[in-house]
């Protein structure tokens, strides 16, 4: 079984020590990505539901930089301690509540580290009181708690703080402070300086007149930056004064005077100051200090991240970067920081030229969008041959995602439009089909109609030579059916033909010139032209399909299934009519049977005989999608339960529901093969792929099953890839994520650890200048060599190279 598809940007990610690992949050699991590849190298597993905060042990020293562990909390309601470099569990803390956010002060405090060995680890926790969950809608469920993580309890029942909903806690760097957000106040509360589990966590407030949205502590001095939902940003400065008091009562380094005046500060908020920015026109999602606290970095839903300078108030720009900004994290490492996106991607930036120097791509998640066709191919395509699966995106765009690797393979720009994140839309890709061999896929887009002027409807066929699925347009047609939508499209199994079905009526047979010209050596051109056009008593046709050999081709005119020759485009035959509108067709069987599914207030699922052009049997279903195995007399269909029979009580956890069945037929038998209960089954999807891989095929015992697998896709876009046939579900390994990880171990020494490995054509260039000789015993004369403008400080130059010749000798001794 293979699962795959979680979101990366759920939780904010975390940089190992030597800032070569990022640890994201992914579902149950934490997956930890290479930095300079950008491709997975290993996963923690063991929390039952979802992490909601992975945080990194500092280093103390620059010799311990290499140690990799780690704290994650989940809504499992655990706190656990790993070591992510083995990776192993070390320890597990039961909270018994869930957690939503956790920080923990001293690991960040250097302050005292003589006495970090005796003194107790206490964690600040962020959880749900689900004891409350069936009493009146006011009470307040989020709980800001203390866990000693030492002695693996709670800290007594004190509460520090109560919200309507759990709130994301944020930690200052210095670790002497952290805060949450409720509404239109801020909260923050100090760390006591020797913590324990008796001392007072003092606390105080500040006020706004918005909701607030993020907040962000200064790393040295007392300042709190937060943003709202207008787009403002606000800063207040010298907070606590009184409730926090330092020595000598100094405050930014100047004596308080509790009658002077204080700009901006509302009420009896303690604060020096409070200056307001103004430049998102949206709701601020991100706010971060640089590390020195020169720039504060911020980001919201136009998706472009601003850097202004604290002290003027100028700023510059990151632009274009094409989602909503949700997290931005610094590393041990201040030329790298990491930024993640709505779309479900993490970019590496480059600091502070803001370079995006790699990106970590997970599966596009859901977006709302107006509903052009309601029919069922309508939500993902697949490339059964290769595992892959090609979903439509909010940019105007088509993924394709390997089911396999978990991976991003490519991004097709469907529109070239200039899209900003939160623009209205107006444009729909509605329809993506992909030919049987996934070189040709074919797309249907909408422009939306602009005060009863436009809906221009248009359809694109796209070719691709390349296992990378780069594909080029190829034929842009307009209007493909006067002015009516596109309903279906469906590619012939063998030939360079394809049908599009069209509420208006009609149906077209399109063939591309490589299938008119195959007698001619070169081509003209690989364009695509209608074929013929098809009709049956002006109905609408609402879905197509070819038979397993491309003969037959099924056109369903709303509630009955019309079959033709797709060469001649002659009538063959009519099956008998369904009662309500059909929206899937598919055969099975090798061909000898159809199965089609309708919707409506009465939907129906049918398996229709070729050979009688009658219904053998029918189920009165509710199918949200339907999935025929080539080749193969068994089909598998996804099923939405009745709220009533869904099994979800009100004390049942969100990951728990289950709201769908995927039934699997043989289609000459209408008692099902095997069944299997689903969450989140309205918006799913299913489909049979090839399991023929070498890395997969090894691990299927059934061998008659061996070559099929069944794919099944939440509305999440979480998807899990199993073998129908086999009822223990034997674990298929990820492919080549055991060799990733041996080679993102290997050290580098020397020149490499400081500058980074020659580029390969320099290693043959100077293997064919040099005369033949072992290593040199002597590397030092030659690795300082270079323009001296080029070369870092000597300070800094001679540390990393001293570490690394020590890290050489530690190694050896191993």
């Amino acid at each position: 079984m293979i699962r795959g598809g979680k979101s990366f940007v759920s939780a904010p990610p975390a940089f190992s020590n030597d800032a070569k690992r990022l640890l994201v949050c992914t579902g149950p699991a934490v997956s930890i990505f290479s930095t300079s590849t950008g491709l997975q190298i290993s996963s923690l597993e063991g929390h039952t539901a979802p992490v909601t905060s992975v945080i990194v042990v500092p280093a103390s020293s620059p010799a311990s930089k290499f140690l990799c562990f780690c704290w994650t909390a989940s809504l499992d309601g655990t706190i656990r301690y790993w070591d992510f470099k083995a990776p192993e569990l070390m320890k597990t803390v039961e909270v018994k509540m869930p957690v939503y956010s956790m920080v923990i002060p001293s690991l960040l405090d250097q302050t005292d580290k003589d006495n970090e060995k005796q003194a107790p680890v206490f964690a600040y926790v962020s959880v749900e009181d689900t004891t409350v969950q069936e009493k009146k809608a006011k009470t307040l469920h989020g709980q800001i708690r203390k866990c000693n993580l030492t002695t693996s309890r709670m800290a007594g029942g004190v509460v520090l703080g109560e919200t309507p909903q759990p709130e994301f806690i944020t930690i200052s760097p210095s670790g002497k402070f952290f805060g949450i957000r409720n509404k239109r106040r801020l909260h923050i509360w100090k760390v006591p300086a020797s913590d324990s589990e008796r001392n007072v966590v003092k606390k105080i407030t500040l006020r706004h007149t918005k909701d607030l949205t993020v907040l962000a502590f200064h790393p040295t001095e007392r300042i709190v930056a937060a943003g709202d939902i207008s787009g403002r940003i606000l800063i207040w400065r010298g907070f606590g004064s009184q409730t926090f008091p330092i020595s000598n009562k100094v405050v930014n380094g100047r004596l308080i005077n509790g009658e002077e005046e204080r700009p901006g500060v509302r009420d009896d908020d303690e604060a020096d100051s409070c200056s307001t920015w103004h430049w998102h026109p949206s709701e601020v999602n991100v706010l971060s200090f640089s590390s020195d606290g020169a720039y504060l970095y911020s980001g919201g839903r136009e998706g472009v991240l601003v850097v202004w300078q604290l002290d003027t108030g100028k700023k510059k720009f990151l632009p274009r970067i094409g989602s909503p900004l949700l997290y931005f994290t610094d590393s041990p490492d201040p030329s790298l920081s990491s930024i993640s996106c709505a779309d479900n991607r993490i970019h590496i930036l480059k600091m502070p030229s803001m370079e995006i120097l790699k990106s970590i791509s997970g599966i596009k998640l859901p977006f709302s969008f107006p509903e052009i066709n309601k029919g069922l191919c309508s939500k993902f395509a697949f490339d059964h041959s290769a595992g892959l699966v090609a979903l439509r995106t909010e940019n105007y765009c088509v993924q394709f995602y390997s089911l396999f690797d978990d991976r991003e393979i490519s991004e097709v720009q469907v529109c070239e439009r200039n899209h900003q994140p939160g623009d209205e839309v107006t444009v729909v890709v509605n329809l993506v089909a992909l030919s049987p061999d996934g070189s040709t896929m074919c797309t249907s887009e909408v422009k939306l109609p602009e005060e009863g002027i436009g809906d221009l409807v248009c359809l694109k066929f796209w070719a691709s030579d390349s296992l990378n699925k780069n594909f080029s347009l190829s034929t842009i047609i307009y209007e493909p059916h006067r002015d009516a939508g596109v309903s279906a499209v469906a590619f012939h199994p063998c030939r360079q033909m394809a049908v599009s079905a069209s509420y208006g009526g009609d149906f077209k047979i399109w063939v591309s010139h490589d299938e008119i010209q195959q007698n001619r050596e070169r081509p003209q051109n690989s364009g695509w032209i209608c074929h013929s056009v098809g009709s049956y008593k002006k109905k609408p046709m609402t879905a197509a399909a070819f038979s397993a050999d491309g003969s037959v081709l099924a056109v369903a005119a709303e509630t009955v299934i019309t079959l033709w020759d797709p060469e001649n485009n002659v009538l063959v035959a009519v099956l008998g009519e369904i009662y309500m509108p059909i929206t899937s067709l598919s055969f099975a069987g090798k061909s000898e049977y159809l199965v089609a599914v309708s919707q409506g207030l009465k939907p129906q699922l049918s398996v229709c005989s070729m050979s009688k052009l009658s219904v053998s049997w029918s189920y009165k279903l509710q199918v949200e999608d339907l999935a025929c195995a080539v080749d193969l007399s068994m089909f598998a269909v996804l099923l939405l339960l009745p709220k009533s029979s869904a099994g979800m009580g009100s004390n049942e956890r969100t990951f728990q529901e289950r709201d769908g069945v995927i039934l699997l037929f043989n289609v000459t038998d209408p008692v099902p093969v095997a069944t299997w209960s689903v969450r989140k089954a309205k918006g799913g999807g299913l489909a049979f792929i090839q399991g023929n891989r070498p890395p997969f095929q090894q691990n299927v015992l059934d061998s008659k099953s061996s070559q099929v697998l069944l794919a099944y896709i939440d509305s999440d876009h979480e998807y899990v890839v199993f073998d129908p046939h086999n009822n223990e579900a034997p674990v298929l390994s990820l492919n080549g994520r055991e060799q990733l990880a041996a080679i993102e171990e290997k050290g580098q020494f020397g020149y490499a650890s400081i500058y980074g490995e020659l580029p390969e054509f320099e290693l043959k260039r100077n293997q064919n200048l040099l005369a033949p000789s072992g290593p040199s015993e002597r590397p030092w004369e030659t690795i300082f060599s270079g323009s001296s403008h080029n070369l870092p400080p000597l300070t800094k130059l001679c540390s990393a190279f001293l570490e690394s010749l020590l890290e050489k000798r530690t190694a050896i001794v191993e």
